[in-house]
């Protein structure tokens, strides 16, 4: 297969695999939702960088020493049917970059990134992205299996968490957070972010 080096070179209305996208060497960074090439919005700005910074610090300081490994994009995480046990790359139809990912078992871990659900992903919203985010990736996280999912609208200074129900089919929204509050995800419940410092410039 030719190795693609512009992007365009592709066609939009086209779905590709994770195979496809192995062999993309152009400079623009895209995700793969389903098949579809989602160009990915231009380097966020500064509120967006403190905001991941901030929480990468407090969760990375928490997880030393534990099993959970906490990531930041740019940082590959392919998703698939989770009802599939053995998944090859031309099966795999989506490929995205959470702003920062939480994963668990080390075997969905490779040199490439992640192979599998994450346990826990947060997802910074701009005003470019904030329709993927609640609705697109909503959906692709649920139907994946990432048991949590933080959505974090950085203007308001709020934070919404949703955690699968018991059947792990459908998010329920457990808490919606504020700036003044301290934010605890059901995976680690000893663990509370003070979102004051989060949201802190």
């Amino acid at each position: 297969m030719a190795k693609i080096t512009q992007l365009s070179q592709l066609d939009l209305n086209n779905t590709y695999s994770y195979a496809d996208y192995l062999t993309w060497r152009f400079e623009e960074t895209v995700e793969l939702i389903k098949g579809k090439i989602m160009l990915m919005s231009p380097a966020p700005n500064f509120n967006h960088q403190s905001i991941s910074k901030n929480l990468l610090v407090e969760i990375g300081v928490y997880l030393k020493g534990k099993s959970c490994q906490v990531f930041h994009a740019p940082f590959d995480v392919r998703l698939y049917d989770r009802r599939k046990s053995v998944v090859a790359n031309q099966d795999i139809y989506t490929v995205v970059q959470p702003d920062l990912c939480v994963i668990c078992d080390k075997h969905k871990l490779d040199r490439r990134g992640c192979l599998g659900a994450p346990d826990w992903i947060i997802e910074i919203l701009s005003k470019s992205t904030a329709q993927k985010d609640t609705q697109l990736k909503y959906q692709l996280y649920q139907e994946a299996g990432v048991k949590e999912y933080w959505l974090v609208y950085p203007y308001e200074a709020t934070v919404s968490q949703f955690v699968l129900n018991e059947q792990q089919e459908n998010y329920q929204l457990i808490h919606m957070y504020s700036a003044q509050d301290k934010a605890v995800p059901c995976l680690f419940p000893d663990l509370a972010i003070d979102l004051s410092e989060v949201f802190a410039r």
